[in-house]
């Protein structure tokens, strides 16, 4: 396995003033953006990195910079510079506020918005007038760079530090993202991403975590501009001792164990500060228990129950082991690691009808949140769950499920920016800094 940690650049003056970046190189990093980078090098410490990355811009070269002055405990390698790493070439709008990019761009401001893929600059340089594609170019420049990386040999962790869009353009390369959703997920300042990848660009990778933020102070990553709509926090389900097992539970009604329990308080007392306006989980008892857990520093808010959130029902495989399954249902478990979404449970559930009960719930919540003008709200719910609303909300195939990893009780961050028939934005997912101290997920993966 390689393991990837991204990092952002920390606040930039032209983040401060809200001018577009791109590659112009006249914005360097705020007192604050300094020592948010400090943080970040001071938590990722212990960690031994194998190779360093940044981009050449001056906001990401001070930020590796601080990062790499707090890396102790190892051999540290220097930190290399690539142009794989460049922020997306935006020319025409580099220096101007967004608003008066808004305003001067009307057209194709509206369709970097709504349909970012097809957005194209007419520029002119010594090779001539040519029109120019900033976001496919982007993600071509990204699947360069992960070509270059994965070339070497696995078993290494490589520290990457660079640009919103660059790191979105890399995550979403790894992941099958397409350029259309290039909105759907975000990257804060010093935010920190983990993917992991099995072998080279296209093979099995799965993203750990992303945007965490807690490390520079804020506890999620802050709304965006222009914010109108409604945030969702989905939480995973504290741990069972089927979990801690490794024995397949699905719709069995196990309860949370004593470590659930605490995992369950940590996550509490990780949102108490957070304004909770709804709630809802999965009517099974240990979605449920973790749900309450939560909101025992909320008491003004009352906990729903949608039987569409519950855990996939695995059939006969309830209650085995996975030396049992593989005995009983020769090969099948394997499938199901490898192409899921072609997997019938015998006697349980396709991932097919677990998308669309979930879905359908999914949007039930939307909808209460819109009708009664709510801002922020709980989902408890499981494993499988989780990962097919993450499917649904970056819009990949069910085929996607094992790119998402879910620890017991983790937090995911879901924007729906401008209400319900808003396109969502995933600000961060499966936060577990407050369960093991660390950017790493170090939670029992258990059987679902």
């Amino acid at each position: 396995m390689t393991r990837v940690i991204i990092v952002r650049h920390g606040q930039s003056t032209y983040n401060t003033e809200g001018r577009i970046q791109g590659r112009t190189n006249t914005s360097s990093l705020t007192k604050k953006g300094s020592e948010d980078a400090l943080r970040t090098g001071q938590v990722l410490s212990n960690i031994p990195f194998a190779a360093i990355y940044s981009s050449p811009l001056t906001r990401a070269k001070q930020t590796a910079e601080i990062i790499h002055n707090q890396l102790t405990g190892h051999p540290v390698p220097s930190v290399e510079i690539t142009d794989y790493l460049l922020e997306v070439d935006l020319p025409l709008w580099e220096g101007m506020l967004s608003g008066e990019v808004k305003e001067k761009f009307p057209l194709d401001y509206s369709v970097w918005k709504e349909r970012p893929q097809e957005l194209l600059m007419t520029i002119s340089d010594a090779n001539g007038t040519r029109d120019h594609s900033p976001i496919l170019s982007l993600y071509e420049q990204a699947r360069q760079f992960w070509q270059h990386i994965l070339s070497h040999p696995s078993g290494r962790t490589i520290l990457v530090v660079a640009h919103n869009g660059i790191n979105r353009a890399l995550i979403s390369t790894a992941l099958g993202i397409p350029p259309s959703r290039y909105h759907a997920i975000q990257q804060s300042n010093c935010g920190i991403s983990v993917l992991n990848f099995s072998g080279g660009l296209g093979e099995p990778v799965q993203l750990e975590s992303m945007n965490q933020t807690q490390h520079v102070g804020d506890i999620l990553p802050s709304l965006r501009p222009n914010h109108q709509g409604f945030r969702l926090l989905l939480v995973r389900h504290g741990e069972t001792e089927w979990n801690r097992q490794g024995k397949f539970q699905g719709q069995i009604d196990v309860p949370l164990n004593d470590h659930g329990r605490v995992q369950a308080t940590k996550a509490r007392e990780f949102l108490k500060t957070i304004s909770l306006d709804f709630a809802f989980s999965s009517t099974m008892a240990r979605p449920r228990e973790t749900a309450e857990i939560i909101l025992q520093d909320h008491p003004r808010v009352s906990l729903q129950l949608l039987d569409g959130l519950r855990e996939i029902s695995h059939g006969k495989w309830e209650g085995k082991f996975e030396s049992e399954i593989d005995q009983d249902f020769p090969g099948e478990l394997h499938r199901w690691r490898t192409i899921p979404a072609q997997v019938q449970m015998p006697e349980g559930e396709n991932l097919q009808e677990v998308y669309e009960r979930s879905v359908g719930s999914w949007q039930e919540i939307l909808q209460t949140a819109q009708s009664q003008n709510l801002a922020i709200g709980l989902v408890v719910a499981h494993d499988a769950t989780n990962k097919t609303l993450l499917c649904h909300i970056l819009g990949l195939s069910l085929e996607n499920f094992w790119n998402f990893r879910q620890g017991n009780g983790a937090v995911s961050v879901i924007d729906y920016p401008q209400g319900a028939d808003s396109s969502p934005v995933l600000q961060a997912m499966n936060i577990t800094g407050h369960l093991s101290g660390g950017v790493l997920d170090k939670t029992a993966a258990g059987a679902l």
